[in-house]
């Protein structure tokens, strides 16, 4: 474990690495290693304080790299010692990827090692730290997006190890099954469209000459990502976000150029298109987006791809020829990605095995959880694009004494835009004071 300490401006950082098994039901057996980055306020190094672990939203993302105290960070810092988790698989911890998969094996051994990359494994990760770092003391435990399905499954799993749980757009349903979720999607991606094109009415022409391009040339971008109309309509993953809608209106605006050759998409388009679409820096999201709602003895079988077919409107070929608006979609992960990303297609084969999966372990204990007696605090946005307000409410009324503050001020990053007012309010509330 690395001890190296330096500073940014209002804060103290140490390097952290552990180890951690595989397989924690094999704890002899082979291991990872997990990165962790330790901030503290200045002046409080040596200070007795109460742990914060952050759990990043995904799956397949490290923890924020922030600069100084950005959005929570500072907040967290007056009350906390803070860590952020590169959960496994993800950031500095033991990558996983079309770089190193290959050394697993054949495509059902790579498949049976993604497997143990789901939030049970991570939450049994944290344990393990935890008792490392804080000598055995509970900790609170932030959880943002996937982070909070990992906080969910911790409070099913291991609440002894928790002071407080605080949950930021990431309450999952406890048995729903992936269609259940993409069913619930699918029309709150199209009230988000329809907003962004009430917005910028120009973004509905500017969108449809765009992908009547794109399904003609299905251009190659400079990344090697093969850009078909799915795939530019997959870029409505980023109206999810406060600033989501102006980014894609900013990246519309200018997306033709005129050469020799006639009307191209720019370089420009290009460059920022192709690095929005690619998983490469990301390739678990891909790989293992649906099975973070496996359970219950069912396939996933690419869940958002077959529910799809059940909303025509995102048709996007039938949009273009009956003149109406082009519909982007959300956050789903479909097989064609895995042929036109090139990060993603050395792995479709361990893909469908893992979309085919029917033995996942359960997540949540539901009597647990109706028994609960950690603190529990929840951020539930109204109309949260990647987490159904609906389903969130039900799991927050089984868990025992679990508070939600519902708002419409934020969208699904409200603890990136809003942080420290969202982690405020959090906080006062597991301790009584709102």
């Amino acid at each position: 474990m690395s001890a190296a300490r330096y500073r940014q401006a209002g804060v103290v950082l140490t390097d952290r690495r552990f180890s951690v098994p595989l397989d924690h039901s094999a704890p002899d057996g082979e291991r990872i290693e997990l990165y962790a980055r330790e901030a503290v306020a200045p002046g409080r190094e040596d200070a007795d304080l109460p742990w914060l672990l952050y759990l990043q939203g995904g799956p397949g993302f490290g923890a924020n790299r922030f600069s100084g105290t950005q959005a929570w960070l500072g907040r967290a810092l007056k009350d906390h010692r803070v860590l952020l988790l590169d959960q496994r698989g993800t950031g500095a911890s033991t990558p996983v990827g079309r770089q190193t998969l290959p050394l697993r094996g054949d495509a059902p051994q790579q498949a049976a090692y993604l497997g143990f990359f789901r939030a049970d494994s991570i939450v049994r990760d944290c344990e393990l730290v935890r008792r490392e770092v804080t000598g055995g003391a509970p900790w609170t435990v932030l959880g943002q997006s996937f982070g909070g399905f990992c906080t969910v499954n911790y409070l099913s799993t291991a609440p002894e190890g928790l002071a407080a749980a605080l949950i930021t757009g990431g309450l999952p349903t406890l048995d729903g099954h992936a269609d259940d979720v993409y069913r619930a999607a699918y029309p709150r991606v199209e009230r988000k469209v329809r907003a962004h094109y009430a917005r910028y009415p120009m973004d509905v022409e500017r969108a449809r000459e765009i992908g009547a391009y794109v399904l003609e040339h299905e251009p190659v971008l400079p990344n090697g990502y093969r850009l078909t109309l799915e795939a530019f309509q997959s870029l409505g993953i980023w109206l999810g976000a406060g600033d989501g809608s102006d980014r894609l209106h900013y990246l519309l605006e200018d997306a033709f150029v005129r050469t020799p050759g006639g009307r191209e998409l720019s370089d420009a388009f290009q460059e920022q298109i192709g690095a929005a679409l690619s998983y490469v820096s990301h390739p678990l999201y891909a790989v293992l987006h649906e099975a973070i709602y496996a359970q219950g003895g069912r396939a996933t079988d690419w869940s958002a791809e077959r529910v799809r077919g059940e909303f025509p409107q995102f048709d996007g070929e039938k949009a273009l020829a009956d003149g109406g608006a082009l519909l982007f979609t959300g956050e789903s992960v479909h097989p064609w990605q895995f042929d036109c990303d090139p990060a993603l297609r050395p792995l479709r084969e361990a893909a469908e095995l893992v979309a085919g999966r029917v033995d996942w372990a359960p997540l949540y204990d539901s009597v647990r959880l109706a028994a609960n007696e950690v603190p529990v605090a929840a951020a539930v946005y109204h109309d949260d694009m990647y987490v159904d307000t609906a389903m969130a409410l039900r799991t927050a009324e089984g868990i025992r004494g679990a508070r939600s503050w519902v708002t419409n001020e934020f969208e699904h990053d409200g603890v990136r835009a809003g942080g420290p007012r969202v982690l405020d309010r959090l906080l006062g509330m597991v301790r009584g004071e709102v």
